[in-house]
């Protein structure tokens, strides 16, 4: 099973989304969970993964999630190979359950290598992985389904934490 996740802030609270699904290419999932998180710790810059890790942890306690891999909206290293992201802290915090991130924006050490293209659109995706290969991770998130920049399932994700979406 593989989860991809999200949170969505509102002052000093969060909302944690995951999708779980069976297969990259799969158009729907398995089941989708939500869960609230109060306190939520300040931005801090350059340490975004204080504020999301807490609310990735507490989904997935919350939901008794185990799934073999993990998608997350950010990076696992934000240059790519070395300097821990938020999915580097959650793999360690999970004890080393492959982790992919898949970024909208550009990170500043992050190169062309990363850029996954998909649909028509011009505009890449950042992918970066731990606990599984670049290649396959970025093959993987190309062969998502949607025929757009964003595939499906990640999109569906946020829209649900945004409450876009009822679960």
């Amino acid at each position: 099973m593989i989860v991809a996740v999200d949170v969505q802030y509102t002052q000093d609270q969060a909302i944690a989304a995951g999708v779980l699904f069976d297969g990259w290419q799969d158009a729907e999932p398995l089941e989708e969970c939500v869960s609230m998180i109060e306190n939520v710790a300040a931005y801090e810059p350059g340490k975004f993964f204080k504020r999301e890790l807490p609310c990735l942890l507490q989904l997935l306690a919350e939901h008794r999630l185990h799934p073999d891999c993990i998608v997350v909206d950010g990076y696992v290293y934000l240059d790519g190979v070395s300097r821990a992201g938020l999915g580097k802290h959650l793999y360690d915090a999970l004890g080393g359950v492959p982790v992919v991130g898949v970024a909208k924006k550009r990170y500043a050490d992050i190169g062309p290598q990363f850029e996954v293209f998909r649909g028509a659109s011009g505009r890449p995706l950042y992918v970066t992985s731990v606990g599984l290969e670049l290649e396959h991770a970025k093959e993987s998130v190309r062969a998502m389904h949607g025929a757009h920049r964003l595939p499906t399932l990640l999109k569906r994700v946020d829209q649900i934490c945004r409450g876009m979406r009822p679960v």
